[in-house]
């Protein structure tokens, strides 16, 4: 589905887009008037932080792991209603919204995996690449909003609100062992699922990158000389 701001199109191709959509109006429809968007935003800020934070104790004590699927629980409340929010009460800033809103993404992103390099459930290479594919999806991705005025929100199915369901499930598994077993060798569990997630990141970077210069080619064909 797409959902047009003033700019550009907003593409959802989640899996859970069509409920999260249902869910994040009706939740709009009933948030009291004294919250905005601003202060959503804001607490998408701080709980991916937190987020971060908590994995990062939870290399001392994991029980700090149920915290992380709280705070990420608390980021998807903060960082996907806040847009919803605006529509809704026809309160958009377009431009400022979409730029305060990615850059929270991208810092919120870094400190996330940051906490999760230092926690020691995931080496801090493999945290480096799944940060860099990630910074490539999302320079591909703003690079395609600016000439096609289309944001696309998901890749595959996946979008953020999917991966937020996988690491929280991913950081459940951890508190009863950060470890699997695999043709005869032990790895960190988020050191597979990082190196999955990254392939997946930079397959998605391929497609996309390869799929717009297609259709740009197509659009703007040279005329005789």
């Amino acid at each position: 589905m797409t959902n047009q701001t003033a700019t550009h199109f907003r593409e959802y191709g989640g899996l859970l887009a069509v409920p999260e959509k249902k869910a994040l109006l009706w939740l709009a429809e009933r948030m009291p008037a004294r919250v905005n968007s601003d202060h959503l935003t804001l607490l998408g800020l701080i709980s991916m932080f937190a987020a971060g934070g908590c994995f990062w104790l939870a290399g001392w004590n994991r029980y700090a792991l149920f915290a992380v699927v709280a705070a990420l629980a608390l980021n998807w409340f903060g960082d996907s209603l806040d847009g919803t929010l605006a529509r809704v009460r026809n309160r958009q800033r377009v431009r400022y919204g979409y730029y305060v809103d990615h850059v929270i993404d991208l810092g919120g992103t870094a400190a996330l995996l940051a906490g999760m390099a230092m926690s020691g459930f995931m080496t801090p290479l493999v945290a480096a690449a799944l940060l860099s594919a990630y910074v490539l999806v999302a320079a591909e991705t703003f690079l395609a909003t600016h000439v096609r005025q289309v944001f696309q929100l998901s890749r595959f199915g996946f979008g953020p609100t999917e991966l937020r369901i996988i690491l929280s499930i991913g950081a459940i598994r951890l508190f009863a062992d950060p470890w699997v077993h695999l043709g005869g060798g032990r790895f960190l569990l988020f050191d597979i699922g990082g190196i999955i997630a990254a392939t997946g990141l930079l397959a998605a970077f391929l497609y996309s990158a390869v799929r717009n210069t297609r259709r740009l080619y197509k659009e703007e064909p040279l005329g005789k000389q």
